[in-house]
């Protein structure tokens, strides 16, 4: 792959998934991307980048996209996040709406599902605290194979044991051969759709708690700033945005800005949130420990 080939790549990506490549993750384009050229019968990566230039092979431009994205994931991933979620985002959301009684959530960038259904999981087990409550899980992600792998919930062995607490995996699993099944009231609980974080979301609607993690790292300045914002927009006046740990709203955006008590934990600037002030006094805790 010649310097103007990959750099066509890096453009290619860059507009079409936000994905910053940079010059030393050349050898990675090129162990991800000849599986697709052989996939589609194009006998080297010159021959794939002429059928992106030429734009006729949409299922092309998509497995292309598809084969760079990062999807690592496992079910409660860095534990705190889904700890603030149990003691204090879910408290704090039930009292703030417990007028009309409805609950959305939106975890973007969502991979494989065991984000949002390690959510769905800590509320299956609030769920007797909560009756008559509505709530609704939305998971995206730009990977539509990713999708259909999280709306089936089929895990490897491999995969139930990161993470996922033993007891957990007795009473929300289902054994399938040499996978495991999440429960269908769990998998019901979420709904999962394709979207490219560069796009508009605005018909998504407004979510109390939004989970976008470990996907900015990805993206440029310029990007990063463009999605913080627009996430700003999606979220309830008194909501909360997750990031990544190694992510952050600083220098990108004047519309949200961090917890003073919880890192990775985003409000909107002017309420600089009073989260977490009366979490402590009414704590909801679950019967198992994450």
């Amino acid at each position: 792959m010649t310097e103007l080939e990959f750099e066509y790549l890096r453009s290619f990506l860059k507009q079409r998934s936000g994905l910053a490549l940079t010059a030393e993750k050349r050898y990675l384009v090129e162990s991800r991307l000849t599986p697709i050229c052989r996939r589609f019968g194009l006998g080297s990566l010159a021959e794939l980048i002429g059928a992106l230039k030429v734009g006729r092979d949409g299922a092309l431009e998509r497995d292309v996209v598809e084969a760079m994205t990062t999807n690592e994931t496992f079910f409660f991933r860095d534990r705190i996040p889904f700890d603030l979620f149990r003691d204090t985002l879910l408290p704090e959301a039930l009292m703030r709406n417990a007028s009309r009684r409805r609950l959305r959530i939106w975890c973007a960038a969502s991979s494989t599902g065991q984000e949002p259904y390690s959510l769905a999981m800590l509320l299956q087990e609030a769920a007797p605290r909560m009756p008559g409550w509505q709530v609704e899980i939305v998971a995206t992600d730009i990977s539509t194979e990713v999708i259909e792998k999280a709306k089936a919930g089929l895990y490897s062995h491999f995969e139930v044991q990161r993470g996922l607490p033993v007891q957990w995996l007795i009473k929300y699993f289902t054994q399938v051969g040499e996978q495991w099944q999440i429960a269908q009231s769990l998998r019901s609980m979420v709904d999962y759709r394709q979207l490219n974080l560069l796009h508009s979301f605005t018909a998504l609607g407004q979510f109390d708690i939004i989970y976008c993690r470990n996907v900015l790292i990805y993206f440029d300045a310029p990007t990063k700033s463009d999605v913080l914002a627009r996430l700003a927009a999606q979220l309830a006046p008194d909501g909360a945005l997750l990031l990544g740990a190694a992510e952050t709203v600083i220098g990108l955006t004047d519309r949200l800005a961090p917890h003073p008590k919880h890192r990775g934990l985003y409000t909107h600037a002017a309420p600089a949130a009073r989260l977490g002030e009366t979490a402590a006094v009414l704590p909801l805790r679950v019967a198992a420990s994450v």
